[in-house]
């Protein structure tokens, strides 16, 4: 029997339909895409993108040079731009502004034939630390009061290179999905005067069926309306409002935790296209007790038509509870023998 479920923080529904169910088997994996020849993001192409403004590298290597271990750079085809001011203005019922952001890729490793979760503790550490200091750097532009840190895995999650990299757009207004989350936070905030993903964590501890993996300082799980099949939260146990607010020795843990959602997903759906997204609160400390900081992951495993466009439910075929349930029997240290660098031949 399918059911109604109401997402506890904003209100939203979902759809569970497992009578449109599919088993872990039946969502295979998408080919890789055709790479150009000339892949902007390896070492010894820096020319071929914008100046770095962030990088780890060996000591004595020059700037947008060879020997680098992760690189910043501005997205050479930018959503926003950061040159200029906002200028808001009506024009009568509609309001309007100049598109000004910031929009960068940061480019998770030099080796061409390597996914995020093939990166080592330490390598993804490094990652979660350029998340870390570009937010802190961009936060000192008054005119941004939002900064969006997201991953498009394989071409049909909205990649356009293979080349394995995530992205951060600065923003002059807080996006609606976040602000749909804060206002959920803080009714529940102004009834029970407890932050609500907190208690949504502990129920999950409680009930532990939908819990994928407790990772001490940090818990994964299916949430009780995922839109999406294997949709899969990671937080910080610990009340944190900001993804900068994490203690700079937690960074590595945070990295063994997203390496094992990410091996667990897969081995479970086949290396599957994926987007993770971070949400954080916005700059400033005024929602510092109503929100929490996490990690929401997404395999794209089905499309979204048009009953849920038109209604804005979203169905998902797949139990959260079944889908835990799975990843909880995942060896997750099979993903690399099987999707690794070394499984893979591609062309370059």
């Amino acid at each position: 029997m399918p059911e109604f479920r109401r997402d506890p923080v904003i209100g939203r529904w979902v759809i569970i339909s497992t009578d449109r169910g599919k088993r872990p088997s039946s969502f295979g994996n998408v080919p890789k895409q055709e790479e150009p020849k000339m892949c902007p993001f390896c070492p010894g192409n820096e020319s071929s993108t914008p100046p770095e403004v962030l990088a780890f590298r060996e000591n004595g290597t020059q700037p947008n040079k060879p020997g680098w271990f992760l690189r910043v750079i501005s997205n050479k085809y930018p959503a926003l731009r950061v040159e200029g001011s906002l200028n808001r203005e009506p024009m009568g019922l509609y309001d309007k502004m100049n598109g000004v952001g910031a929009h960068e890729v940061i480019i998770e490793t030099p080796d061409h034939y390597k996914d995020l979760a093939d990166l080592s503790h330490e390598e993804i550490k490094n990652v979660l630390w350029a998340f870390r200091e570009r937010s802190l750097d961009l936060q000192r532009d008054r005119r941004f009061k939002y900064i969006l840190i997201f991953k498009n895995h394989g071409e049909a999650a909205g990649a356009s290179l293979e080349h394995s990299h995530s992205q951060l757009i600065a923003t002059p207004i807080i996006p609606r999905r976040v602000e749909e989350e804060i206002d959920g936070a803080n009714k529940y905030y102004d009834f029970k005067e407890r932050c609500i993903f907190c208690d949504i964590i502990r129920q999950e501890l409680t009930d532990k069926e939908r819990v994928i993996s407790d990772y001490g300082d940090f818990i994964a799980f299916s949430p009780f309306a995922s839109r999406h099949p294997f949709e899969t939260w990671l937080l910080p146990k610990q009340h944190l409002a900001h993804f900068t607010d994490l203690a700079p020795n937690n960074y590595i843990y945070l990295a063994e935790a997203l390496k094992d959602v990410l091996n667990r997903l897969r081995v479970a759906l086949n290396n599957p296209p994926f987007n993770f997204i971070i949400h954080t609160s916005p700059f400033g400390n005024e929602f510092d007790e109503v929100y929490h900081w996490h990690f929401e992951i997404i395999p794209k495993l089905t499309k979204v038509a048009g009953f849920e466009w038109g209604s804005g439910f979203y169905i998902n075929p797949t139990k959260p509870e079944d889908a835990a349930g799975y990843m909880r029997e995942i060896d997750s240290s099979q993903a690399e023998r099987l999707f690794g660098p070394q499984a893979t031949v591609k062309m370059v």
